[in-house]
């Protein structure tokens, strides 16, 4: 007896939305009974993950404030996951865009004129693209696989991050812990725009939504991107480039990572140091496929990621889950919107091999 996977008609616009919707419900249900299993209150546990951070006003600006880089960032990446380029490196990007920031006010700590914080964002757009550009030159000079080398860039960069901060840009009032100096309140950006919950960062996410969707959906550029990753060869025939596909897409990918560095830094931390790194750039891997690649899906889906994160909190707080319950969660789900794929492209079989004496008679 053997398993065969054989292939089923390309999956309904219906099938394409359920599966993640479907995905997420699935890891409420298989999450309540793992945690019942554990010890703990399941329903209250899922309670407190996936409705509180919707219910409690207090949690909304938490939310906002994480959804905005997971945004950003997933926005990147499903541009190269659409042309088949993978950029597993996502939190390097993210670090070296909030060194590139960061350098820019290390260099201007007399400036009052909230005008740089321009330069500081152009800076941490070049720094994560300018990471991307490594594994894309690998990728295209060498026929380096781009997830192993961008992958390994993120510890590059976290030796990177330790090195500075601990030494040529250590704060020296910081009593001897590893940071830069403050920023001054011309580099900063405030953490919520006045009188709302919105953080600037989710502007730059709904901004780029809309801008992500027109180039697409209604630019050749998005075009040559969606044939690149669903048909090379019918891409090569009608004249675009692959390695150009590459560039581009790694390059835009690196720039939204450290976008998304560069803005955190400045609307929410005011310095760099150890605890910089967040996950962000793998946490919107998932948040990426949730949103099947789609900008506005990938807005929903950030948003869905944001909550269990701030959920996960509260749930440590009420229920006195481990801090890990978080990541159990997402790993779960993006398992599950895996396996989904898997079951709406493909019909399994099981298949009875004859036996000998019954091939022989």
């Amino acid at each position: 007896m053997r398993i065969r996977f054989e292939k089923r008609p390309e999956p309904s616009n219906f099938m394409r939305l359920a599966t993640p919707v479907g995905a997420v419900l699935l890891t409420m249900v298989l999450g309540a009974l793992l945690f019942d299993a554990l010890g703990y209150d399941g329903q209250e546990t899922i309670k407190q993950f996936f409705f509180t951070p919707v219910l409690a006003s207090y949690k909304w600006q938490d939310v906002a404030t994480k959804a905005a880089p997971l945004i950003i960032i997933a926005l990147g990446l499903a541009l190269g996951n659409t042309a088949k380029i993978w950029n597993i490196g996502a939190e390097g990007q993210y670090i070296a865009g909030a060194l590139g920031g960061a350098f820019v006010a290390y260099l201007t700590p007399d400036v009052t004129s909230h005008w740089i914080i321009v330069p500081m964002l152009l800076a941490g757009i070049i720094g994560g693209a300018l990471w991307a550009a490594l594994p894309a030159w690998l990728k295209t000079r060498y026929n380096v696989n781009e997830v192993l080398s961008s992958l390994m860039l993120v510890y590059v960069s976290l030796q990177l991050l330790s090195y500075l901060i601990d030494g040529p840009w250590k704060d020296p009032n910081g009593h001897n812990f590893p940071q830069t100096a403050a920023f001054t309140d011309a580099q900063l950006l405030p953490r919520a725009l006045p009188g709302t919950y919105v953080p600037p960062g989710l502007v730059f996410a709904i901004v780029l939504t809309f801008v992500f969707w027109v180039a697409m959906k209604r630019s050749i550029y998005g075009f040559d991107v969606r044939v690149s990753g669903a048909a090379p060869q019918a891409a090569r025939y009608g004249g675009f480039n692959a390695k150009r596909t590459v560039w581009s897409t790694l390059l835009i990918s690196g720039g939204m990572a450290g976008l998304a560095g560069i803005l955190e830094a400045t609307s929410q931390l005011g310095q760099l140091n150890l605890g910089f790194p967040s996950g962000y750039g793998f946490t919107a891997i998932i948040v990426s496929f949730l949103g099947r690649l789609h900008p506005i899906g990938i807005f929903i889906a950030g948003f869905v990621l944001a909550i269990t994160s701030v959920g996960g909190q509260v749930a440590q707080t009420v229920v006195h889950v481990p801090s890990a319950s978080g990541g159990i969660f997402q790993a779960l789900m993006l398992f599950l919107i895996l396996a989904g794929d898997v079951l709406v492209r493909y019909r399994i079989k099981i298949v009875h091999s004859a036996s000998k004496a019954g091939a022989a008679a």
